[in-house]
C-alpha cells in the first residue's frame, strides 16, 4: 500500500508554504492597485478642477464677462502662475485669451502622462490622443456644467447674485438655439437642444480620436 500524504508531509507543508507566498503576493498587487488608483484618482482631480478653472477664465474673456469680485481673485490667483508666464510666449491673437486655453491643455497633458506613467503605460500617441480627448470632455462638460446651472437658476432663484454671470456665459451658447426653436408655453427650450448638440460633438469627438489611434 502507497502511504498517504498527511497534513504533516513534506509535500502538503510545500503547498501551503505556496499558497501562502501567492497569497501574499496577490494582496501586495492588489494593495499597489489600490494605491495607484487613489493617486491617479488624486492627479485626474486636481487637473479637472485646474483645467475647468483655466477654460473658465478663457470663456469669461471670450465673451467679455466679468466676473463678480470674489470669484475672479479666486480663479486669477489659481490660475496666473500657469497663465503669465504663457502670456510672454504666446500674446493674445484675436481679442482671445489663447494662454488659459492652452495652459488648460498643458496641464491635461501632464496629468494624463503622470497616469500613463504610472501604469506603465506611456505611448506618445496614445499620450496625445488621451490629452486631446480630455480636453473636449473639459470644454464640453464645462458648457454643460453651465447650462444646468442656468436652468437650476432660472427655476429656483432667478435674481440670485451669481445668476446674471451664469446667463451671459450661458447666452452665445443658447441663442443661436432660442432661435431655431422659440420658447413654448414661456418654457425655454435651447438647453436641451444645446446638451444633445454638446452630447453629440463629444461623441463624434471620441469616434475619430480612437479611430486615429
Amino acid at each position: 500500500m502507497l502511504p498517504c500524504c498527511t497534513h504533516g508531509s513534506p509535500a502538503r507543508q510545500a503547498i501551503d508554504v505556496l499558497s501562502e507566498a501567492l497569497n501574499r503576493h496577490s494582496t501586495q498587487i492588489s494593495g499597489e492597485r489600490v494605491i495607484h488608483s487613489i493617486f491617479n484618482l488624486i492627479i485626474d482631480t486636481a487637473a479637472t478642477i485646474l483645467a475647468g478653472l483655466l477654460l473658465l477664465r478663457f470663456w469669461m474673456q471670450a465673451v467679455r464677462v466679468r466676473p463678480p469680485v470674489a470669484l475672479g481673485q479666486f480663479i486669477f490667483r489659481l490660475t496666473d502662475w500657469l497663465v503669465l508666464p504663457l502670456r510672454k510666449l504666446l500674446p493674445g491673437v484675436g481679442g482671445y485669451d489663447w494662454p488659459s486655453l492652452i495652459g488648460a491643455f498643458i496641464v491635461l497633458l501632464v496629468s494624463t502622462a503622470i497616469q500613463l506613467g504610472v501604469r506603465s503605460a506611456f505611448v506618445v500617441n496614445a499620450w496625445l490622443l488621451m490629452s486631446l480627448l480630455a480636453l473636449v470632455h473639459a470644454i464640453a462638460y464645462g458648457l454643460i456644467g453651465l447650462i444646468i446651472i442656468e436652468v437650476i437658476l432660472s427655476w429656483v432663484n432667478p435674481s440670485a447674485p451669481i445668476a446674471p454671470v451664469v446667463r451671459a456665459l450661458t447666452e452665445p451658447l443658447l441663442r443661436p438655439f432660442r432661435r431655431m426653436l422659440p420658447s413654448i408655453g414661456g418654457i425655454d427650450l435651447s438647453p436641451i437642444l444645446a446638451f444633445l448638440t454638446l452630447r453629440i460633438l463629444v461623441f463624434v469627438a471620441e469616434s475619430v480620436l480612437l479611430g486615429l489611434y
